[in-house]
């Protein structure tokens, strides 16, 4: 794989088109200065472009000419196996990086998977340069830009707060205070064509009169049959979280995601914000994958068997066609404390959907438990009567 030609963009303000992004620190970064004042570029989510914080110099995005396209899932496990062989395919993100900025002269150290920061010093956007698109690396794909701006992340989490019905009265009124992060988080997409064929039994209810003593009632029976059969399924774009995270139980309540609004991979929409790669192999990620595909075709089983009930013995599926997309997703996370206990709080930055945690309060959900037992024993009484 060579390396990409860097992104062009446009001027707003002359029209003209021209490179944008200079490598720092001997290559290991990239930053994008502003032509106008020298300060650094910005990815400004309320324009979709570059702006500068300081001047308001704006860089329009040019419409990429290049096309996001799916991967052959099998080839690039060969290429990934000869890459361990080589000890080359871990060795772009292993170990401590660090970058100077450009801006204050300050290291910046780059731990683990993070690839975009801003300098603690001088809040100066810094990047590592050459790691998504790194040879011995799955390059990315695909970009879904930031469309909700901080903001907007912090209305639909005060509406979120006071949605919690079981949440102390303070917590509703005061809301989660805490820092907005923005983040771009590593996620492979899955294509495949399945061919599965299964074996189980079908229930069937029906109901017999049966005599206890002089009274009779009415019991209900299960008739089962054997069902079988086959059938094909495409899916398309099955999500798997590709980052070792500690908000890895929040993301998926955050889907579905606009993927159609996906752009193709460029480092200018990173600007400003983090960004993480990979840290989980595409082997493993396709395992997530497959057991959200396993259980969506349990589903398709249990609704062709039929009937009131269903038993599903076997279930076996090809996988065919398979292909992948290496994406960075867009997410608002913020971390805050409530009586000394932290909590996390993760928000779809192309949707808005809100998904986190929360305290809880004990005393409202007994009052509401004793008023359910209250109306419980009412409805018994009247019964009775």
């Amino acid at each position: 794989m060579s390396e990409p030609d860097a992104p062009i963009f446009e001027d707003q303000t002359t029209g003209t088109t021209e490179t944008v992004g200079e490598q720092i620190d001997d290559g290991r970064g990239r930053i994008f200065p502003c032509e106008q004042c020298g300060a650094d570029l910005e990815f400004s989510i309320g324009q979709q472009s570059l702006q500068c914080p300081y001047c308001g110099h704006v860089k329009q995005l040019a419409p990429s000419a290049e096309e996001i396209r799916e991967n052959d899932y099998q080839q690039m496990l060969v290429q990934l196996k000869t890459l361990r062989q080589d000890g080359g395919e871990q060795q772009a993100t292993l170990g401590d990086h660090e970058v100077r900025c450009n801006s204050c002269g300050a290291n910046v150290v780059f731990s683990g998977t993070l690839t975009s920061s801003t300098c603690p010093y001088c809040a100066a956007p810094l990047q590592r340069d050459k790691i998504h698109d790194a040879e011995s690396r799955i390059p990315v794909d695909a970009v879904l830009p930031f469309l909700i701006p901080r903001e907007r992340a912090a209305q639909n989490l005060r509406e979120w707060v006071r949605t919690r019905w079981f949440a102390p009265n303070d917590f509703q009124r005061d809301g989660a205070n805490g820092k907005f992060n923005g983040c771009y988080l590593p996620y492979f997409t899955f294509d495949s064509a399945t061919f599965t064929r299964y074996d189980g039994q079908r229930g069937d209810h029906y109901w017999v009169t049966v005599q206890h003593g002089k009274d009779t009632r009415q019991e209900r029976r299960t008739r089962w049959s054997s069902a079988s059969g086959e059938f094909d399924r495409f899916f398309d774009d099955v999500l798997a979280v590709a980052a070792k995270d500690e908000y890895g139980a929040l993301l998926q309540a955050l889907e579905p995601w606009p993927l159609g609004k996906c752009v193709p991979y460029t480092p200018e929409v990173l600007a400003g914000l983090f960004a993480r790669t990979y840290d989980l192999p595409l082997e493993t990620a396709f395992q997530d994958a497959k057991r959200r595909i396993d259980a969506a075709l349990h589903t398709d089983i249990c609704r062709r068997i039929g009937g009131d009930e269903q038993s599903v013995s076997s279930q076996k599926t090809a996988y065919n066609a398979l292909t992948f997309k290496h994406v960075l997703l867009p997410v608002w996370l913020l971390a805050y404390r409530y009586q000394g206990k932290p909590y996390r709080v993760s928000i779809n930055a192309a949707t808005g959907e809100v998904n986190g945690e929360r305290p809880y309060s004990w005393i409202k959900i007994t009052l509401f438990a004793l008023m359910c037992a209250a109306i419980v024993l009412t409805l018994f009484a009247v019964t009775q009567r």
